[in-house]
């Protein structure tokens, strides 16, 4: 693929510095852009690398000036950065020309628009809305709704009744709707309570691989509006994750958690269970929250404190060794010292 910086621009909104017939062909990080290269610098620090790059044009932020670079500034480098990947690398959904394996129950509604590739099962009462794409080994259970535009990746597992919304993307091996882990009588009989519930994904989610959410009991397990969840999280039976929020890495969130809007949980943080987390909280990678956690917090640790003062804590554990021998010598002066006062009859 070939564009003029112009064009480029153009399809930003963007103002060009420079020459605006340069050719690019190809999208590349500043440090392995060459010539026909689009790169980005969205951090200030890294404006140094102007001085370095050999790419053909730089996205920069607003105030970036320099009469030797073809550039387009932009409010949000990063954000136009991902605009043209996707405008260079766009995704090819079309299966293949073959016959397939799929097996699609009686009862079952698949829009004609909807592309499904072999070896994707569709049980009984499921609708499969137009523009959704089914990749190979994907499994649908009975009476699922999947929405317009979403893409389900090899391998993902939709459990009966559950809701996807519009635009929402499972990556490969994503689980939606297993069994939460409810048993009486834990570590004794461990007798199974069935799950009844469903999970419900709001429109435009992301889900990476390797994911497991589990259906609600009874009720259901909700991930909001915008949502992204990286590979390897578990979210429990009727989790509630709030609009926008984001969740790293190998993160566990325990049964009934509420999570308010734009919360940002660090990788692998755990959650207990049945505990409230306000909006705009963020959480720091490896935190135990054991706790509700009012709205615009910062918290680490486990078990997690303030930020800052988890930080004070931290700073102290590198001294613990020497500060344990300044106590005990102090320790043994004293009773040196009580020892000299009671012999010799101090009062």
């Amino acid at each position: 693929m070939k564009q003029t910086l112009r064009e480029i621009a153009s399809f930003l909104c963007g103002e060009i510095v420079g020459d605006p017939q340069v050719i690019i062909e190809n999208v590349r990080g500043i440090d392995e852009a060459g010539k026909g290269d689009l790169t980005f610098i969205a951090n200030p620090k890294y404006l140094k690398n102007l001085d370095t790059t050999n790419a053909s044009a730089i996205i920069v932020p607003p105030g970036t000036t320099r009469d030797d670079k073809n550039m387009i500034i932009v409010d949000d480098p990063y954000v136009a950065f991902g605009k043209v990947l996707g405008l260079f690398y766009p995704e090819d959904h079309d299966p293949p020309r073959i016959s397939g394996t799929t097996y699609i129950e009686d009862g079952a509604i698949v829009s004609k628009d909807a592309k499904i590739y072999p070896g994707v099962y569709i049980g009984r009462g499921a609708t499969i809305e137009r523009g959704v794409v089914l990749y190979p080994g994907v499994t649908i259970g009975r009476h699922v709704f999947i929405g317009e535009d979403s893409i389900l990746y090899p391998n993902v597992t939709v459990y009966r009744r559950c809701i996807i919304a519009k635009r929402v993307i499972l990556h490969a091996g994503v689980v939606v709707g297993g069994d939460g882990f409810g048993f009486a009588r834990p570590g004794l009989d461990n007798i199974k309570i069935p799950q009844v519930g469903i999970v419900q994904i709001d429109d435009d989610v992301e889900v990476g691989a390797n994911t497991t959410i589990d259906r609600g009991n009874p009720g259901k397990t909700w991930i909001q509006k915008g949502v992204k969840i990286d590979n390897l999280v578990q979210i429990a039976h009727n989790v509630v994750i709030g609009e926008n929020s984001v969740v790293v890495s190998q993160v566990g969130i325990a049964g009934s958690t509420k999570l308010g809007k734009s919360v940002i949980i660090g990788g692998q943080a755990g959650l207990v269970g049945h505990i409230t987390i306000g909006d705009h909280v963020m959480v720091g990678a490896r935190s135990g929250v054991h706790d509700d956690v009012p709205s615009n917090q910062v918290i680490s640790g486990s078990p997690h404190l303030p930020h800052r003062q988890w930080l004070r804590v931290e700073a102290c554990v590198a001294q613990l060794p020497e500060m344990r021998k300044t106590v005990a010598s102090l320790l043994k002066r004293v009773t040196e010292l009580e020892l000299e006062i009671k012999t010799k009859g101090i009062t």
